[in-house]
């Protein structure tokens, strides 16, 4: 009998070694309780719940402690996990996101008002910004320039750039850059209403021109010519945009427009959302550097929506009346779509019910996507 319960104790207790109890650390806690908040504020807050429901549920999947060696883990040679976040550490998820944007993106309000460019440029300089702050705090100069891409508030900018730069640090980066594009709504609002005057903001911009169909499908060959000659190294991306864009404008695709704003992109935000999540295991997520560039990236963001809504301040200095541009759209060069153009709508009608923004906003939010995709490639022409 005594054989017997010593038996049963030892496998017992050996059984006990690969539950998660017996591997479960304080790291694991915070993080699946950083899950948790996520899933809340996606669906008791709507924030961003495409991409925070599946990164919030990939966090509490990364984040159930094994046995090392059992081939579970995302980081685990041979695993299942490992196998889908080949998509990420590669960057060919977000090629693919930018399909499905391209696919389901209407270019006409930066068409018909190509100045509008200028404010989705000058919002770049959150960008340049974390690049300078990062370096300040001792990282190296290819990890600063993974980590700077978050002021562009771009998630699938964010994974590309650092799966090339600096893999070590992309699931930090990358949940800092959704985390952001989640807190829009609550980062940006404080800001324009700060900088902006209220006779600014109830300026009233001109009806946008009607875009022909022609201009529609020459801008998406005439936009990845111009960007790619001068900056090869976003071809990924922006070759996937404006092919995309064409497939929507052309008029004779459009069971492959449907496909790529459809099935396709819900697939990659998937697959994309629920793997970064689960990179954030806790043994090599909580970090230092983690909690570094956290913070580099609400500077960044705050840099790039003030640059946008001062620049569009200065550029009003130059325009005569009839053609100022209401610098509360100034926040939309931020590409975060629509929800930063969203942003500048819900603050233009608290001031003005009968003033919507939303239209002329999404010129420059168009454009800050196509300047983010720009940036990378220039800092990984640098620094690749």
């Amino acid at each position: 009998m005594s054989e017997f319960w010593s038996f049963l104790v030892e496998h017992l207790e050996l059984f006990f070694t690969y539950t998660a109890f017996a591997n479960f650390t304080i790291g694991h806690a915070v993080m699946i309780l950083i899950g948790l908040v996520f899933i809340y504020l996606a669906i008791f807050k709507e924030y961003e719940p495409m991409l925070l429901v599946p990164i919030g549920f990939g966090i509490l999947i990364g984040n159930v402690p094994f046995f090392p060696g059992l081939q579970i883990g995302i980081y685990e040679e041979g695993s299942v996990l490992n196998y889908l976040y080949f998509g990420v550490m590669k960057g060919i998820y977000p090629p693919l996101i930018f399909l499905g944007i391209g696919a389901m993106t209407d270019f006409s309000a930066l068409i018909s008002n190509p100045k509008l460019m200028l404010i989705g440029a000058a919002a770049q300089f959150g960008i340049f910004g974390a690049y300078i702050a990062a370096l300040a705090l001792g990282f190296l100069p290819e990890q600063a320039g993974a980590i700077a891409i978050i002021g562009g508030a771009d998630g699938p900018t964010a994974i590309f750039l650092s799966s090339k730069l600096a893999p070590e640090l992309m699931g930090a980066i990358a949940i800092s850059a959704y985390s952001y594009m989640a807190l829009v709504p609550v980062i940006q609002p404080p800001i324009m209403r700060l900088l902006t005057t209220s006779k600014e903001r109830l300026i009233r911009m001109k009806p946008p021109r009607v875009v022909s169909r022609n201009e529609k499908i020459m801008f998406p060959i005439v936009g990845l010519l111009l960007t790619t000659f001068i900056v090869p190294s976003g071809l990924p991306l922006l070759g996937m945009l404006f092919f995309g864009n064409l497939l929507k404008e052309s008029g004779v695709t459009k069971r492959l427009a449907d496909t790529a704003k459809g099935s396709l992109i819900d697939i990659v935000t998937i697959l994309i959302g629920l793997t970064v999540g689960a990179s954030t295991q806790a043994t090599t997520f909580l970090t230092g550097k983690s909690i570094g560039i956290f913070a580099i990236g609400a500077i960044s963001f705050v840099i790039a929506t003030t640059a946008g809504v001062l620049f569009t301040k200065f550029f009003n200095l130059f325009l005569k009346e009839g053609n100022k541009i209401n610098p509360l759209i100034g926040n939309s060069g931020v590409s975060a779509v629509p929800d930063s153009a969203r942003v500048s709508q819900v603050v233009g009608l608290e001031y003005d019910k009968t003033n919507h923004l939303l239209m002329h906003a999404m010129g420059p939010n168009v454009a800050g996507v196509i300047g983010s995709a720009i940036a990378a490639g220039v800092l990984l022409s640098f620094l690749g």
